[in-house]
């Protein structure tokens, strides 16, 4: 769609579409190029009603749309604020149409699948490769949850921790986004799911096991003590839920 700009006036011809499509097309660009920086109000909606000269309806879908694509953080009674996309955003931008997936028969199977797939493939590469700090921060996180034992809402907490740091170690950015992604979505399952000091010992010996293996370089056995530990998990997710193998 063509445009042109007439005392700082954005102009549109109607060539079908929404009225808003544009408008989010023009500052979806700013926001990209940087010319909208991060952590930025955006214009007030009565200058973007100049701007645009559009209705305040029009510019509403607009940082409507853009707020479901993660680039703006728009809140009600002010003005929404500009977010630099980033792996964060791109999986926040599909995070409800999972969440709704997840609510369907069997839904949730497929997810965890992935993530065992994924972590399969995180701890044999934490054999091979994590460094000496990377060790440290699995014993710190590994200590942690050993020390919650007794906490089960504590305990989940560094369950999670545990976890993160092995997505840390590739130094891939998108592999954190990734955890955190995981995380976010299996959470309200994981929430409706019984918890006891006796389980969270289970989970902790597996948790030792995979941190034993790692530190003797050993990936064969690291895979191998991972699965079984989220194999574990998820008969107790499938139980709790009435899933089909």
């Amino acid at each position: 769609m063509s445009k042109k700009e007439t005392s700082g006036i954005v102009q549109f011809p109607s060539e079908g579409g929404r009225a808003s499509d544009a408008i989010v097309d023009v500052l979806q660009h700013q926001i990209l190029s940087g010319e909208l920086p991060h952590n930025m109000p955006l214009a007030s909606e009565r200058d973007l009603m100049e701007r645009f000269a559009a209705s305040r309806t029009v510019i509403r879908e607009a940082v409507a749309t853009l707020a479901s694509r993660g680039l703006l953080d728009a809140k009600p009674r002010f003005r929404p604020i500009v977010r630099k996309p980033g792996y964060d955003t791109a999986l926040s931008s599909v995070g409800s149409i999972v969440e709704l997936l997840l609510e369907q028969t069997g839904g949730v199977a497929p997810l965890f699948q992935s993530r065992v797939f994924v972590e399969r493939g995180l701890v044999r590469d934490a054999a091979v490769s994590a460094t000496k700090g990377d060790i440290a921060d699995l014993k710190s996180a590994l200590r942690r949850n050993k020390d919650a034992l007794g906490d089960s809402d504590a305990f989940y907490a560094t369950d999670v921790a545990f976890h993160a740091v092995l997505y840390e170690i590739p130094r891939n950015p998108i592999f954190p986004t990734l955890h955190r992604a995981y995380a976010t979505w299996l959470a309200p399952h994981w929430s409706r799911m019984l918890r006891s000091p006796e389980r969270n010992r289970v989970n902790y010996s597996s948790h030792e096991a995979i941190y034993m293996a790692i530190l003797e370089r050993d990936p064969d056995v690291a895979e191998a003590e991972l699965v079984n530990h989220l194999h574990t998990a998820w008969e107790h997710v499938r139980q709790t839920f009435d899933i089909d193998e």
